[in-house]
């Protein structure tokens, strides 16, 4: 079932805040309670609401590091993808990983405590896969960070 402008307004809202109550949100959008908690409960199942969560503060529980990791490999056969899926995900401290096109074959952000955890965690990295080169950049400066989508955009 499409999406309709109802249901761009409720996402928008959740999005802004996950913990709004239905009649918050209900309010928020015009909709009565009934209507609108089956539209969440419709875009919740139709994939596009996929989980409602805290955005914690990395730097006031200790996390102070951002680096983004960019991996070049000369191995890009089926079994060394699955082998590089499986030992990023089994690492917390990444965050993101991005598949590139372009001069590195991937994107990696990672946050950690500081240098020392990071370097333990570069360590752990390259003894589990084979990777031909690695480059990290360190974040000096977040300028922006948002984590809702433009949905009022075009």
């Amino acid at each position: 079932m499409p999406i309709d402008s109802f249901d761009l307004r409720i996402l928008d809202a959740l999005q802004r805040n996950g913990s709004l109550s239905v009649a918050k949100v209900a309010d928020m959008v015009g909709l009565s309670p009934t209507p609108c908690w089956r539209r969440i409960q419709r875009l919740e199942k139709e994939g596009y609401i996929e989980n409602r969560i805290a955005v914690l503060n990395p730097q006031k529980l200790g996390f102070g590091l951002t680096v983004f990791v960019m991996v070049k490999t000369d191995r890009h056969t089926v079994d060394w993808l699955e082998r590089f899926g499986e030992a990023v995900q089994a690492f917390p401290e990444v965050m993101e990983v991005n598949r590139l096109a372009g001069e590195y074959d991937y994107l990696l952000k990672v946050i950690t405590r500081d240098n020392q955890s990071y370097d333990a965690f570069y360590r752990r990295l390259i003894a589990r896969i084979e990777l031909s080169n690695v480059t990290s950049c360190f974040s000096m400066e977040q300028v922006k960070k948002i984590t809702e989508l433009p949905l009022g955009q075009a």
